[in-house]
């Protein structure tokens, strides 16, 4: 079976203060909602407080980047290696707004899946197109090729260590959502294009959906078969949403390795 994963991205938000009651007020609620996997991922400043206070609890720690080089003169940058020494088990990777904003291409989101990877690393790694390429009809060719610039560097056996999150650029944060059945067909897609590498490795790779999730839409989204969880944006920062979402979660039907 492979286990619904909510993770929550707080973007650059908040404050010690506010990211400390946030978790005060997700723990209880999600320790009892045992079907699935937590995780949030604050900021870099609040990485150390935050861990401290999920330590021994069902929610991981959770970076949302990473330098794609290991320790040196980068001024500016976090390692892997720093990650883990505050507790981090996943680490975001190629999110829509470091590719767009910051510029980051598909080679360097690959080497930062490759760099999570080596430091033992849960990379999220996130796929997806802009609206003018969705109303161009080359959603699949995008998906493919971010998906494959990955798979070039760190293989299939790469592939099967991480996460992936299909986040439609054209749904983050602009209050739109892809309908349950526009992500299916997408999340099937990414499936079906790494079953023809691996079918074994595609039947347990977990696909999360990123994109306007919350409460009210959740649970219809993650009932699609390919749908394996959510990446959470700006719900993740209001507890009762989040909590609601990751009920969702623990409430959706399991899915049987294909």
């Amino acid at each position: 079976m492979r286990v619904k994963l909510v993770a929550g991205n707080w973007k650059m938000n908040g404050s010690l203060a506010s990211g400390q009651a946030l978790i005060k007020a997700i723990l209880p609620p999600l320790a009892a909602l045992n079907r699935a996997r937590y995780a949030v991922c604050p900021s870099f400043p609040y990485l150390a407080a935050v861990g401290q206070a999920v330590q021994g609890s069902s929610v991981a720690l959770g970076a949302q980047d990473v330098c794609q080089f290991d320790d040196g003169a980068y001024t500016g940058a976090v390692s892997c290696a720093m990650l883990k020494d505050a507790g981090c088990s996943y680490v975001i990777i190629g999110h829509s707004e470091r590719r767009a904003v910051f510029g980051e291409s598909d080679e360097v989101s690959a080497q930062k899946y490759a760099q999570a990877l080596k430091h033992g690393l849960t990379p999220i790694l996130c796929l997806g197109e802009t609206l003018a390429e969705r109303e161009a009809g080359a959603t699949e060719t995008v998906v493919a090729r971010q998906l494959d610039a990955v798979v070039k560097m760190s293989g299939i056996a790469g592939i099967e260590k991480g996460v992936v999150a299909y986040e439609p650029v054209w749904a983050i944060g602009t209050g739109k959502t892809a309908t349950p059945q526009q992500a299916q067909e997408v999340h099937a897609f990414i499936r079906g294009r790494v079953a023809a590498a691996d079918r074994k490795v595609a039947g347990a790779l977990v696909i999360l959906y990123g994109g306007s999730v919350k409460a009210g839409n959740a649970s219809q989204l993650f009932a699609m078969p390919d749908v394996d969880g959510g990446l959470i944006g700006g719900a993740s920062l209001v507890a009762e949403e989040f909590v609601a979402i990751c009920r969702a979660a623990h409430e959706a039907k399991e899915t049987v390795k294909a």
